[in-house]
């Protein structure tokens, strides 16, 4: 058995996903080191929230094998570890909800159906709203706030549930500046914590002085991994046709996968 305290958060051999018979996702090696701030890059199509979403849970890979903490995904129970941020579709959607409320979800993987929350989870969900800069909030509508804010809400959820690996994507797509330095400012503080990030990022603006490390997607595959790279970079006519990743399949290891639910299905 692994040691899941030290093995890495994320492990993804020779992964591949194909969604109604196409494939998207192609012989993808990627490692997430513990502490890690990782930028999933790439132009639209290539294959970055499809990968992310195969990450979680939420896609099935057909051809690879995953493992989070050093335990394969169609074993791995402790979900509370790992904190999702999807694509904002609206924290505001469906019943009518507070600030406060909807991130005192982020706290249902950690206290029994039906039991009152107790002094630590009101105590976490205070502080995923201070870290956030929601405090003064936390009893407005979230129909009442702006895009931007409505992206935070949802990121202080995902924290409120203290994981160890944090998944964003596209946290900043339809955000004004004064909050994507807002969502940087959070971000921030996460990394300072020890916390393992994977952003998914068509651009990064001002969150580009967090990254450790640049994740390019292209045409479903990675066309780099290594140091950080500016945006421009990324998007430069021609980008990807060197690599800097060197890519070392298991051809052994082509085992299917079975689809396991993952409890982030729930999620906006």
């Amino acid at each position: 058995m692994p040691d899941v305290t030290e093995a890495a958060p994320v492990r993804l051999t020779d992964g591949a996903v194909a969604i109604g018979g196409r494939p998207v996702l192609r012989a993808v090696d990627l490692t997430v080191e513990s502490g890690q701030f990782v930028a999933l890059m790439g132009a639209n199509g290539s294959g970055k929230s499809t990968l992310v979403r195969a990450l979680t849970g939420l896609l099935p890979l057909t051809v690879g094998r995953l493992e989070l903490f050093g335990t394969p995904l169609e074993e791995f129970t402790d979900w509370r570890r790992v904190g999702f941020v999807p694509q904002r579709s609206g924290a505001a959607s469906g019943v009518p909800a507070s600030v406060w409320e909807v991130v005192a979800s982020g706290r249902l993987t950690h206290r029994k159906l039906f039991r009152p929350l107790s002094r630590a989870d009101r105590a976490a969900i205070d502080e995923a709203l201070e870290v956030v800069g929601l405090s003064d909030r936390a009893r407005d509508g979230v129909s009442q706030l702006s895009g931007g804010q409505q992206q935070r809400t949802l990121i202080a959820r995902a924290l409120a549930g203290e994981p160890d690996l944090f998944f964003l994507d596209e946290p900043t797509a339809g955000v004004d500046l004064p909050n994507q330095v807002s969502l940087a400012s959070s971000l921030a503080r996460l990394k300072a914590r020890g916390a393992t990030i994977v952003l998914v990022a068509h651009e990064l603006g001002p969150l580009g002085s967090l990254v450790d490390r640049s994740v390019v997607m292209r045409d479903g595959r990675l066309a780099y991994d290594g140091s950080p790279l500016a945006d421009h970079a990324v998007h430069s006519p021609g980008f990807g046709e060197a690599h800097s990743h060197h890519h070392h399949h298991d051809q052994a290891r082509r085992d299917h996968v079975p689809r396991v639910a993952s409890p982030l299905e729930g999620g906006d």
